[in-house]
Protein backbone atom coordinates (compact mmCIF):
# COMPACT_ATOMS: atom_id res chain seq x y z
CA UNK A 1 0.00 0.00 0.00
CA UNK A 2 1.06 3.49 -0.85
CA UNK A 3 2.47 5.67 1.97
CA UNK A 4 -0.23 7.89 2.31
CA UNK A 5 -2.92 5.95 2.25
CA UNK A 6 -5.41 6.57 4.70
CA UNK A 7 -5.19 3.64 7.69
CA UNK A 8 -8.45 1.15 7.42
CA UNK A 9 -8.56 1.77 10.96
CA UNK A 10 -10.05 5.48 11.17
CA UNK A 11 -7.76 7.21 13.79
CA UNK A 12 -7.96 10.46 13.29
CA UNK A 13 -5.30 13.09 14.66
CA UNK A 14 -6.16 16.13 17.15
CA UNK A 15 -7.96 18.35 14.42
CA UNK A 16 -9.73 14.80 13.33
CA UNK A 17 -8.41 14.49 9.85
CA UNK A 18 -7.99 10.44 9.28
CA UNK A 19 -4.34 8.97 9.78
CA UNK A 20 -2.22 7.74 7.07
CA UNK A 21 -1.46 4.26 7.55
CA UNK A 22 2.07 4.76 7.56
CA UNK A 23 1.97 6.41 10.17
CA UNK A 24 -0.82 4.59 12.45
CA UNK A 25 -1.41 0.56 11.61
CA UNK A 26 1.03 0.08 9.09
CA UNK A 27 4.20 0.01 10.75
CA UNK A 28 2.68 -3.31 13.05
CA UNK A 29 1.35 -4.34 9.46
CA UNK A 30 4.62 -4.44 8.17
CA UNK A 31 6.90 -5.67 10.58
CA UNK A 32 5.03 -7.35 13.56
CA UNK A 33 8.74 -9.17 14.62
CA UNK A 34 10.42 -5.52 15.03
CA UNK A 35 7.49 -2.89 15.70
CA UNK A 36 4.89 -4.13 18.39
CA UNK A 37 1.59 -2.53 18.95
CA UNK A 38 2.09 0.05 22.43
CA UNK A 39 -0.96 -1.22 23.62
CA UNK A 40 -4.09 -3.42 23.46
CA UNK A 41 -6.44 -0.83 21.33
CA UNK A 42 -3.09 -0.17 18.56
CA UNK A 43 -3.22 -3.96 18.25
CA UNK A 44 -6.73 -4.23 17.81
CA UNK A 45 -7.19 -1.46 15.42
CA UNK A 46 -4.05 -2.94 13.59
CA UNK A 47 -5.70 -6.19 13.62
CA UNK A 48 -9.28 -4.98 11.59
CA UNK A 49 -6.66 -3.13 9.49
CA UNK A 50 -5.50 -6.41 8.65
CA UNK A 51 -8.78 -8.05 8.35
CA UNK A 52 -9.43 -5.07 5.43
CA UNK A 53 -5.93 -6.13 4.09
CA UNK A 54 -6.25 -10.02 4.38
CA UNK A 55 -3.60 -10.12 6.01
CA UNK A 56 -3.72 -13.84 7.72
CA UNK A 57 0.13 -13.84 8.78
CA UNK A 58 -0.77 -10.46 10.70
CA UNK A 59 -3.70 -11.98 12.39
CA UNK A 60 -2.56 -15.24 13.55
CA UNK A 61 0.78 -13.68 14.68
CA UNK A 62 -1.07 -11.38 16.81
CA UNK A 63 -3.72 -13.60 18.31
CA UNK A 64 -2.20 -15.55 21.56
CA UNK A 65 -1.06 -18.83 20.88
CA UNK A 66 -3.44 -20.43 23.71
CA UNK A 67 -6.10 -19.20 21.22
CA UNK A 68 -4.67 -18.90 17.92
CA UNK A 69 -6.60 -20.94 15.21
CA UNK A 70 -4.50 -22.73 12.50
CA UNK A 71 -5.72 -20.57 9.84
CA UNK A 72 -8.04 -17.40 8.82
CA UNK A 73 -10.56 -17.85 6.44
CA UNK A 74 -12.03 -14.57 4.87
CA UNK A 75 -15.41 -14.47 4.01
CA UNK A 76 -15.70 -13.71 0.11
CA UNK A 77 -16.72 -10.54 -1.05
CA UNK A 78 -16.55 -8.84 2.48
CA UNK A 79 -16.07 -5.11 2.49
CA UNK A 80 -14.87 -3.83 5.75
CA UNK A 81 -16.83 -0.63 5.68
CA UNK A 82 -15.55 0.91 9.08
CA UNK A 83 -14.18 0.52 12.96
CA UNK A 84 -15.72 2.23 15.92
CA UNK A 85 -13.94 1.99 19.03
CA UNK A 86 -16.08 2.28 21.92
CA UNK A 87 -13.42 2.28 24.98
CA UNK A 88 -10.75 0.76 26.13
CA UNK A 89 -9.43 -0.03 29.30
CA UNK A 90 -6.85 -1.85 31.43
CA UNK A 91 -8.04 -4.89 33.48
CA UNK A 92 -4.14 -5.31 35.17
CA UNK A 93 -0.90 -4.85 34.28
CA UNK A 94 -0.76 -7.12 31.57
CA UNK A 95 -4.57 -7.32 30.52
CA UNK A 96 -7.03 -4.99 28.81
CA UNK A 97 -9.97 -4.94 26.88
CA UNK A 98 -11.33 -3.37 23.91
CA UNK A 99 -14.71 -2.65 23.12
CA UNK A 100 -15.69 -2.45 18.89
CA UNK A 101 -17.89 -2.00 16.63
CA UNK A 102 -17.23 -3.20 13.03
CA UNK A 103 -19.39 -2.94 9.89
CA UNK A 104 -18.84 -4.91 7.12
CA UNK A 105 -21.18 -5.88 3.86
CA UNK A 106 -21.38 -9.42 2.07
CA UNK A 107 -23.33 -9.94 -0.59
CA UNK A 108 -25.35 -6.68 -0.08
CA UNK A 109 -26.43 -7.04 3.23
CA UNK A 110 -25.10 -4.79 5.80
CA UNK A 111 -23.18 -6.90 9.20
CA UNK A 112 -22.39 -5.42 12.19
CA UNK A 113 -19.85 -6.98 14.63
CA UNK A 114 -20.06 -5.74 18.10
CA UNK A 115 -16.91 -7.27 20.75
CA UNK A 116 -15.31 -6.99 23.79
CA UNK A 117 -12.08 -8.53 23.43
CA UNK A 118 -9.27 -9.46 25.36
CA UNK A 119 -5.94 -8.60 25.30
CA UNK A 120 -2.67 -10.02 26.89
CA UNK A 121 0.96 -8.62 27.13
CA UNK A 122 4.03 -11.06 27.44
CA UNK A 123 7.57 -9.98 26.80
CA UNK A 124 6.58 -6.88 25.95
CA UNK A 125 4.14 -7.63 23.04
CA UNK A 126 0.40 -7.25 22.88
CA UNK A 127 -1.33 -10.40 21.63
CA UNK A 128 -5.33 -10.68 21.24
CA UNK A 129 -6.85 -13.59 23.57
CA UNK A 130 -10.78 -13.72 23.19
CA UNK A 131 -13.75 -11.89 23.13
CA UNK A 132 -17.56 -11.83 23.45
CA UNK A 133 -20.11 -10.29 21.15
CA UNK A 134 -22.45 -7.81 22.60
Amino acid sequence: MSSDTVCPCGRTDVKGRPLARAACCGPFLDDFAAQPAPDAEHLMRSRYSAFVEQSAAYLLASWHASQRPAAIDFEPGCKWLGLEVKGARSTGPDAAEVEFVARSRVAGRGQRLHERSRFVREDGRWYYLDGDML
